[in-house]
């Protein structure tokens, strides 16, 4: 399909998309600007409540309990349907953030947390799983285009609020601007999403899959955050890995699995498709955990400006999400992801001259390079995995997506992290030892995005394979 047969962006808005288009970009806003806002914020609450040792913690247990939240979204949507699990979801987000709000000490503030990351998690899974379900093929691209403006404007909005808010008024009360979004979301829930019937046959609770992914992902925080020696570090990212392995295995013999059969098969578009959502993420989470520390360290820049340079990747997404929404056809969706995948690796390789040669002009291209390479990228790799799996997997697939990419930035955390504390990153904290650092770390990150660009090329010649067949 070429892009003049196309879906109109005018399209999203239309009567019959206009809710459905609205509940999903609130549901991306609700996962944005709550990312922003608690970064914003969280130094300060941590301050007044004394718990320096546990700031690190405020992030790890959020990624743990969203991950996993999102992992049992395909059975529980099955089970209970999608309506019912946006409005559970969404409670159970403001009764994390209620509980962070109002904490006396700096433990419950984990807890709260820790029930916000559920929350988040389930609401984030099962709106994925609602793409294909609410919109035709042709409209799905410019949805995920919307939703990366949706990112952009949280990148520069959320810091600003957050800390207008946080000076003027409270931490606390930064915290609490997610409940009138959450408000509206659940209106909008109620009048776009479908009821559909109870599923009571749907299979008992994957607690064990479950349990070993949530052990394997608070491994791999932990690998990142509280652990100084880097065998140690290394030692546990590994049996981290072997979890998830066993959990994979034990879903896909399962009778009633939450992993889409085929899932991260070799020879199939959508199963490499989803290593690439896994290692992409993977790559690109170098500049999250290290840029704005650098431009702040080795270029003496305040916060301000620091945040200003690290929001310019989210713009540049959006740029190259909005672009190719205006292509359609799977084979040339693959393109894009094979074109996006590889600006991704040239963005990184970039942000490796940029520290090697201490340019901050390098830095800034570098968030540009990168943020249009997933942005040409990442829409398009969604959808080909949306609408390459079967009607009846199609669900499971969506909602994997964004707890696969979760994972991911969680794992390179720990992997970038475990790099850079080899590198010199912890014990010298010199300019010179610190450059080093993020020489190497920008250099293993720039090595770990080859596998996900390898991937699409694959992706791409089993797709032409496929089609000569058919003709």
């Amino acid at each position: 399909m070429n892009s003049a047969t196309s879906g109109r962006w005018s399209d999203l808005i239309a009567p019959s998309h206009l809710a459905a288009s609205l509940t999903l970009m609130l549901a991306a806003a609700i996962f944005a600007f709550n990312a922003f806002l608690v970064s914003t914020a969280m130094p300060t609450a941590v301050g007044e409540l004394h718990g320096e040792a546990y700031i690190s913690w405020t992030l790890t247990v959020y990624i743990v309990a969203s991950i996993t939240a999102g992992a049992s979204a395909p059975l529980l949507k099955t089970r209970f349907g999608a309506r019912r699990c946006l409005f559970v979801a969404s409670g159970v987000f403001v009764a994390g953030t209620l509980a962070a709000a109002l904490s006396p000490s700096m433990e419950l503030v984990l807890v709260g947390r820790a029930v916000q990351g559920a929350g988040e998690g389930l609401v984030a899974a099962v709106a994925f799983a609602l793409i294909p379900q609410l919109f035709p093929p042709q409209l799905v691209a410019k949805l995920f285009g919307a939703e990366a403006i949706v990112w952009a404007v949280a990148a520069f909005g959320g810091p600003v609020l957050a800390g207008i808010i946080t000076e003027m008024v409270s931490w606390r009360a930064a915290f609490l601007i997610n409940l009138p979004i959450v408000a509206v979301f659940l209106l909008l829930v109620h009048a776009a999403v479908p009821h559909e019937a109870a599923n009571r046959d749907a299979g008992i609770f994957p607690g064990l899959r479950l349990g070993l992914v949530a052990l394997a992902m608070m491994a791999i925080s932990v690998a990142a955050v509280a652990l100084d020696e880097p065998w140690q570090a290394a030692l546990v990212v590994v049996g981290a890995a072997v979890c998830l392995i066993a959990a994979v295995r034990i879903d896909l013999a399962a009778h009633v699995s939450i992993l889409p059969r085929g899932a991260f098969g070799l020879s199939s578009v959508p199963g490499l498709g989803l290593w690439v959502i896994f290692f992409l993420p993977l790559a690109q989470s170098v500049t999250g955990v290290f840029l704005i520390y650098a431009v702040q360290h080795l270029w003496g820049y305040g916060p301000a400006v620091a945040g200003g340079i690290g929001a310019i990747l989210a713009v540049a997404w959006s740029g190259g999400a909005v672009t190719v929404a205006n292509f359609d056809g799977t084979g040339r969706r693959l393109r894009f992801v094979a074109v996006g995948a590889l600006v991704v690796v040239a963005g990184l390789v970039v942000g490796l001259a940029a520290m090697a040669l201490h340019l901050l002009t390098l830095v800034v291209l570098c968030q540009l390079v990168i943020g249009l390479g997933m942005g040409v990228a990442w829409g398009s790799l969604c959808q080909v995995i949306m609408e390459t799996y079967p009607d009846g997997e199609r669900g499971k697939a969506s909602a994997l997506l964004p707890t696969l990419q979760s994972a991911g930035y969680a794992a390179g955390s720990a992997i970038f992290g475990l790099v850079a504390n080899l590198a010199g990153f912890a014990s010298d904290r010199s300019p010179e030892g610190l450059r080093f650092a993020m020489v190497a770390t920008f250099a293993a990150a720039a090595l770990m995005a080859l596998p996900p660009l390898a991937f699409t090329l694959r992706m791409g010649r089993l797709h032409r394979a496929s089609a000569a067949r058919q003709s």
